[in-house]
């Protein structure tokens, strides 16, 4: 059985089945963790299509195996991001499959194959492969392979409903589909080197811990715009600040004295969006993290929050801020919250 939607095949290169079962293991041992917000399912397609129907979304069935370097980038990457992942969210109930799975699949016309059979039975021949439902069971879009965030939000929209009447996946992206973010990490000269020691010291600076992504237009914005401005740059002067790959196997040195690896330690850190920074005290314990988005006024209250010692005093980083925007509009700055 075949479905369309091969549009934009091979975007960023595709990671093609091994032919046996057997074998992709032994090549890919691997795990590929999967966000919190999947969806626990039985698995069977006709009634978690009814129950996300019933909710006002619809159905995003995914196809991975471990070891996949394209199913981590999507997870590491894409479900990364805020913006994806709560337009995710809103419009869709998301369901995992292994391709070499045993656990029973339950087909719409009542047949019930092993996860393995069911993935060659909807001719999936790469990992991630992506299938969107709509309400009545019909496949609206199919993704073979990886696509990037710029590319992978516009295609969330045409599968949840928002494109022209008979419009393609295709021309949908090509009409909507965003610029790219650096496929490359931006590298700041207040950036520690390697080896990564982040043990901290008695009377020492605090830490700051910074997480991202390639392909991440947040993190491309915090280089560009935050990381030039005066103030902060003053402010980061006063941390010693590194910054780590979100699923890298770098290894470190926590600011507590743990040997680790990036990857390990954000899991352990419970990081799950890019970019995120950390802050830790003298005696290495965490006191104040940012995982949201931040014009540059906020990011230096951030900075100043945790290098003045306020958060020891202050517990609300609201109230901190809004003393803040007070004294220095009381000293005559012009203090704009989104600039």
């Amino acid at each position: 059985m075949k479905f369309g939607m091969r549009d934009w095949l091979g975007v960023l290169g595709l990671a093609v089945l091994f032919a046996g079962g057997a074998g992709a293991q032994e090549r890919a041992p691997q795990p590929i963790d999967l966000p919190r917000w999947f969806s626990e399912s039985f698995l069977d397609i006709g009634e978690d299509i009814r129950e996300a129907a019933r909710d006002g979304r619809r159905l995003m069935l995914y196809f991975g195996q471990d070891g996949c370097p394209y199913c981590r980038k999507l997870m590491l990457t894409n479900f990364s991001q805020r913006d994806i992942v709560a337009k995710t969210r809103r419009h869709f109930v998301a369901v995992a499959l292994n391709i070499w799975g045993a656990r029973e699949v339950t087909w719409l016309d009542g047949r019930v194959l092993p996860e393995k059979e069911f993935a060659r039975f909807l001719d999936v021949q790469f990992t991630p492969t992506l299938l969107f439902f709509d309400e009545r069971g019909t496949v609206v879009a199919r993704l073979n392979g990886y696509y990037p965030p710029h590319l992978f939000g516009p295609v969330l929209d045409y599968a949840a409903g928002q494109a022209g009447q008979g419009e393609s996946l295709a021309a949908f992206l090509k009409r909507k589909g965003g610029a790219p973010a650096s496929t490359k990490l931006h590298d700041e000269p207040f950036f520690a080197k390697p080896p990564y020691d982040l043990t901290r010291q008695p009377g020492g600076k605090p830490a700051a811990v910074l997480f991202e992504t390639t392909s991440c237009a947040a993190c491309d914005e915090l280089h560009r715009e935050g990381f030039r401005r005066r103030e902060v740059r003053s402010l980061l002067a006063r941390f010693d600040v590194a910054r780590f790959a979100l699923g890298a196997s770098t290894a470190l040195t926590t600011p507590g004295g743990a040997t680790t690896t990036a990857d390990a330690w954000a899991s352990e850190l419970g990081v799950t969006y890019t970019p995120t920074m950390i802050f830790f005290d003298e005696r290495g314990a965490e006191v104040f993290r940012i995982d949201a988005y931040l014009r540059p006024f906020h990011l230096a209250s951030s900075l100043d929050y945790v290098a003045s010692g306020a958060y020891r005093s202050e517990p609300s980083f609201q109230r901190y801020l809004q003393a803040r925007a007070e004294t220095l509009r009381a000293r005559g700055v012009k203090v704009d919250l989104w600039r």
